[in-house]
């Protein structure tokens, strides 16, 4: 990566949740980039310490976490390491979730609770959490991960429409509670993104042929339902996020930036 431009994010902390996936990883690279040091917190320490390597081949400050954003103690030890390490936090990006893309019918209660501790109690327990050392930093962006379903909720997974609209809600509960302090909540809502989290078959995210987009099926009706007609990747994610991080997004706080290619108009 050429880290050769303008630097962006100088002097900031920032701590990604869910920093060794493919969207939370572009968002630490190029924060790290742009000057920001980085807590690359994921509960695969393997992945958080893989993309922590990355960032090291630049001369990019990093340190991986192994974070379970449901756990309101390892959050606040996450911050104290942070802290530690960097200075206080003055940007969170909450990335973690999940999702069982089964109908109403068999959508279990565990998976419904998987799917709203992870991504909906996880960025409430983060916020909590870095509030404070974004106190001491003078004032912090809280980055929160929405969806198409944030905006159009559909039939399927109603535990992932529930968590997409509540982060809606939790979104600008932040920024009203915050804004006078200067810490700004910004929720940034990706449509169809090529990522493990739809094309592979994992724990918190499990894909068949049925909803994965390696069945060129599946591939070719969510790209037909974008207007740009491609699919959009972790890098058109991270460069909202950078935006949103930075000073130039100053007055912006409450509101939706949606990277979508158009699927939700």
């Amino acid at each position: 990566m050429n880290a050769n431009f303008g630097k962006r994010l100088e002097g900031k902390v920032a701590i990604v949740t869910g920093g060794g996936g493919a969207m939370g990883g572009a968002q630490c690279r190029l924060f790290a980039a742009h000057g920001a040091a980085v807590c690359v917190a994921d509960f695969r320490m393997d992945a958080a310490e893989a993309v922590v390597a990355e960032i090291g081949e630049y001369g990019g400050k990093a340190f991986g976490f192994e974070l379970d954003v449901r756990d309101e103690a390892v959050w606040a030890d996450c911050v104290k390491a942070t802290e530690e390490r960097f200075g206080p936090v003055s940007i969170l990006c909450n990335n973690a979730g999940a999702n069982f893309r089964v109908s109403f019918d068999d959508q279990s209660l565990d998976m419904w609770n998987i799917i709203m501790e992870t991504g909906l109690t996880g960025a409430f327990l983060g916020i909590k959490a870095v509030v404070p050392s974004m106190r001491k930093a003078g004032g912090g962006a809280i980055l929160n991960i929405g969806s198409l379903a944030s905006i159009r909720p559909g039939g399927g997974s109603p535990g992932y429409a529930a968590q997409k609209m509540g982060m809606v809600g939790l979104n600008r509960a932040a920024a009203a509670s915050y804004a006078k302090e200067n810490i700004r909540s910004v929720i940034i809502s990706p449509g169809h993104v090529d990522t493990p989290f739809i094309r592979g078959n994992n724990e918190y995210s499990p894909n068949d042929e049925s909803t994965s987009i390696d069945n060129p099926e599946n591939l070719g009706r969510r790209v037909a339902s974008t207007p740009m007609g491609r699919m959009m990747m972790p890098e058109d994610l991270a460069n909202a996020f950078l935006f949103a991080a930075s000073d130039e997004a100053s007055g912006i706080t409450g509101s939706m930036i949606t990277v979508d290619g158009g699927a939700a108009l």
